[in-house]
């Protein structure tokens, strides 16, 4: 008898372990723009989380984009359905990132915005 809840217990712990891992995986970690602007290729239609500043908005009804730098680079967010931050802010935005175009080693691209949040306020 002792011996089963000793196995129940590590077949317990084993499974909170799994899905200690499971949960940390989907947290995305903040990565420079830089390097999605270096990789396109690489996070092309994957979700993405960068941090910076706001260097120019734009918006209305609804519907808006802004440039945001970090130091690494500046990179366009699209934001549809959501307001859009003032020039000077910083945020950290979660999205889709879509490389628009590259040429003679420069890269245009996106972010489609899913989520903002203040850096200073976030979890």
């Amino acid at each position: 008898m002792i011996a089963r809840i000793d196995r129940l217990g590590r077949r317990a712990r084993l499974m909170a372990g799994g899905l200690a891992m499971l949960m940390l995986a989907g947290c995305a970690s903040t990565i420079d723009i830089g390097r999605l602007l270096d990789e396109p290729q690489r996070y092309d239609g994957r979700t993405v989380q960068v941090e910076g500043t706001v260097t120019r908005s734009a918006g209305i009804l609804g519907i808006g984009a802004y440039e945001m730098e970090d130091g690494t680079g500046s990179i366009f967010v699209v934001a549809q359905g959501q307001g859009v931050p003032r020039e000077g802010a910083r945020t950290k935005v979660k999205g889709t990132f879509r490389s628009v175009f590259s040429m003679m080693g420069n890269t245009v691209a996106a972010i489609v915005l899913d989520q903002r949040s203040d850096p200073d306020t976030s979890p």
